[in-house]
């Protein structure tokens, strides 16, 4: 997946907004962030539970890793975009849009 295909799934959620966060563009649902993208290195870290970050990392774990220290304790998780199927970043994104969104949007999107 590119960067600009990534940029379009992220804003293709209901109420986000794209800002600048240090080096990297964040998108936010009601003011938190869901994902980072830096374009530099065409990867994503998206927000995961813990149980959904084991089983992504589990899958692909030289290309989908816990962010470092604390963040990745948190369910922080870097995809490496160009080395993943589209559909496995979608799902991931779907459900990091889901952990930080309100209920009212979340339940729009959760495949439970």
């Amino acid at each position: 997946m590119d960067s600009l295909t990534f940029v379009a799934h992220c804003l293709s959620f209901e109420e986000v907004t794209e800002q600048p966060h240090f080096e990297k563009t964040s998108f936010r649902v009601n003011k938190k962030i869901f994902a980072t993208l830096n374009i530099e290195k065409n990867s994503a870290t998206l927000k995961l539970s813990e149980i959904d970050q084991s089983v992504f990392c589990a899958f692909s774990p030289d290309k989908i890793k816990p962010a470092t220290g604390a963040w990745g304790k948190q369910g922080w998780t870097i995809f490496e975009l160009d080395e993943l199927k589209e559909e496995m970043v979608i799902d991931a994104l779907s459900l990091s849009y889901c952990n930080v969104a309100p209920k009212r949007l979340s339940e729009k999107y959760n495949r439970d």
